[in-house]
């Protein structure tokens, strides 16, 4: 009942109460991500949601656009700023996607939406994550954030599906406010604290043939 019918209630519920709410902090927000980091304001990209339905996930942009003397991009670590920096540790940065909850393309809480390019690398059974909608934060999210092995990661989005309850989301809630507070585990390069799964599963696979 509370997983077919109630979550989703209290999402659109919750969400849109969070944006009224938190509108002056998202339109402060805005000004100093268009002052300190440039525009667009938003960041956004495809992300695979329910039954890996593509939708565009939308953040608050934590890395301005400087480039090299040939015009090309600048690595992550040297894009990102402080004022970036204290977005992902706050986790402000993730504010706009109430909205992305709101319409029905996330969720509270749920696996957290990665890479489209992810998709053909996942086992069977980690593929149970897509039978939910993904979520703003998760269990894996409050059992080590970035620097939780992959393996480990996608085990524990698979544990969260099968035991959905109002119990265990208020649970992770309040552990989502805790660590929120308390930042720890939170990478300044999420690239290189995760590692690229993609390229990780097919050296794993490569490694497989060679045996």
């Amino acid at each position: 009942m509370y997983r077919k019918f109630i979550k989703r209630s209290f999402d659109i519920l919750l969400s849109g109460a969070g944006l009224l709410i938190l509108s002056p902090a998202y339109l402060l927000l805005a000004i100093l991500v268009r002052v300190k980091l440039g525009s667009p304001i938003l960041f956004r990209q495809e992300r695979p949601g329910l039954h890996e339905k593509i939708f565009t996930l939308k953040k608050f942009r934590t890395m301005t656009d400087k480039k090299d003397a040939e015009g090309n991009l600048l690595p992550d670590c040297e894009r990102l700023t402080s004022f970036g920096k204290f977005l992902r540790a706050t986790s402000l940065d993730e504010l706009p996607e109430l909205w992305n909850i709101f319409v029905g393309d996330m969720s509270l809480i749920g696996p957290r939406p990665l890479l489209v390019s992810y998709l053909p690398y996942y086992t069977e059974r980690e593929r149970l994550r897509h039978s939910v909608r993904p979520g703003l934060t998760g269990l894996a999210q409050v059992s080590g954030r970035n620097y939780l092995a992959w393996d480990n990661r996608l085990a524990k989005d698979v544990e969260y599906v099968e035991h959905i309850t109002f119990l265990n989301d208020l649970k992770i809630l309040f552990l989502t406010v805790y660590v929120t507070i308390k930042p720890e585990n939170v990478a300044e390069d999420t690239n290189q604290a995760e590692g690229n799964f993609a390229e990780i599963r097919k050296a794993e696979r490569a490694s497989k043939i060679k045996k």
